[in-house]
């Protein structure tokens, strides 16, 4: 494990938090991200009012009917004077392009001075509406003309998953295998929204959504907040624990309209954000020792470790089946259960990611969930479906 990999942001993760991932967490969306904050701030062991800008991802406050001014309110409410705040929306891929805007914030202020220490927090409440307005407010995710023909995200993952079964002759068991991975990847995960194993029968047993896409290969609709706080790499380095440094992030935009796209199994913002950050961090795919993959539907793990290059095309669906993606094998995806499992709302999905690979390069895990001498982290989040990506590679 391991490999030549340089710091090339100047950024490293000083501490981590984040609440459940529930069904319906009982808290305002306000109180879950201040709970995450605070996490993250006491990992960290910084004080509040070191903290210079704050981040926060948030996708649909106001389609939820929940309060504007999410950034501000928070801000006010961990004692945050003085500091700058913004919120970022992108879509599903919020968490990670919040997190993008935060390392971006530290690179900027190296030669100005203006920032040392960011708060980054992306938090969602989406037991807030009702599953008629969730299901209405994400619809509106892909193109209007799509939107308009009554396309959905499940529709096209079902569209991708059929193409990809008979392009490359992959049995059904193969999408299953996914979810039962992800969801056994849950169990001893205390965040997670799932923690009930699965196994390929019960995946292949679960009611239909968008053939061949059945219940158990479509994530959650998710309450929950994760955070994390940034410093310049070398600030209090003389420390005995020191976090993980950011050796690359990168994010790219691809087709808007599924329906234009060459291909619908090529998803360009992946393939392209991936290039770039492998580029920046000096690393290969190779060299991942564990990876948390947007694995909104079963068929999009496979198809992005593909874009990314982990497998060559049409092969990672041998590689699940094989094992070569548990928790004990090659490469390691999803060790704390994915979107599928772990849950996803949508503005915190991207931070949870984050924080899962920081507690695996930190080793702060129990063995039963932990990637042993893990050096070398990859985390993408899409936004969509596939029509902005943001990829991280973390180093320990």
């Amino acid at each position: 494990m391991g490999s030549n990999a340089t710091d090339s942001t100047g950024v490293r993760v000083a501490g981590v938090g984040m609440t459940p991932f529930e069904s319906d967490s009982g808290r305002s969306l306000s109180d879950l991200a201040a709970a995450a904050a605070e996490r993250a701030l006491d990992d960290a062991a910084v004080d509040p009012a070191a903290v210079d800008a704050l981040h926060v991802g948030n996708a649909l406050a106001e389609a939820l009917d929940e309060s504007a001014g999410l950034a501000n309110a928070l801000a006010a409410a961990l004692g945050l004077d003085g500091a700058s705040a913004d919120r970022i929306e992108n879509t599903s891929a919020t968490g990670a392009s919040a997190f993008h805007r935060g390392v971006e914030t530290l690179r900027s202020g190296v030669e100005s001075s203006e920032a040392d220490t960011v708060l980054v927090v992306g938090a969602e409440k989406m037991s807030a509406g009702d599953t008629r307005d969730v299901t209405e407010a994400i619809s509106r995710l892909v193109h209007r003309r799509e939107y308009a023909q009554g396309i959905t995200l499940p529709s096209f993952g079902g569209l991708a998953a059929g193409a990809y079964l008979d392009r490359y002759d992959a049995p059904r068991e193969a999408l299953a295998a996914v979810a039962a991975k992800n969801h056994g990847n849950a169990v001893d995960n205390p965040v997670a929204q799932f923690r009930k194993p699965i196994d390929v029968e019960d995946a292949l047993d679960s009611p239909v959504v968008a053939a061949p896409l059945r219940l158990y290969d479509c994530c959650p609709m998710s309450d929950g907040a994760a955070a994390v706080v940034l410093t310049r790499a070398g600030r209090d380095d003389s420390e005995d624990r020191t976090g993980p440094r950011v050796a690359g992030i990168a994010s790219a935009t691809g087709t808007h309209a599924v329906a234009e796209r060459p291909d619908p199994l090529s998803i360009d913002s992946v393939r392209t954000a991936g290039e770039r950050v492998f580029d920046r961090a000096g690393v290969r795919p190779d060299d991942v020792d564990v990876a948390c993959i947007h694995d909104a539907f079963t068929v999009l793990e496979l198809i992005e470790l593909e874009e990314l290059g982990f497998y060559e095309t049409g092969t990672a669906w041998e590689a699940t089946l094989d094992g070569d993606t548990a928790l004990d094998g090659e490469l390691p995806v999803n060790p704390g259960g994915g979107l599928k499992a772990r849950g996803h709302p949508l503005g915190a999905t991207g931070l949870s990611q984050i924080v899962e690979l920081v507690w695996q390069l930190r080793g702060d895990l129990p063995e039963n969930r932990r990637v042993d001498g893990a050096e070398t982290a990859f985390a993408i989040n899409v936004a969509g479906f596939g029509n902005n990506s943001v990829c991280t590679v973390l180093r320990a």
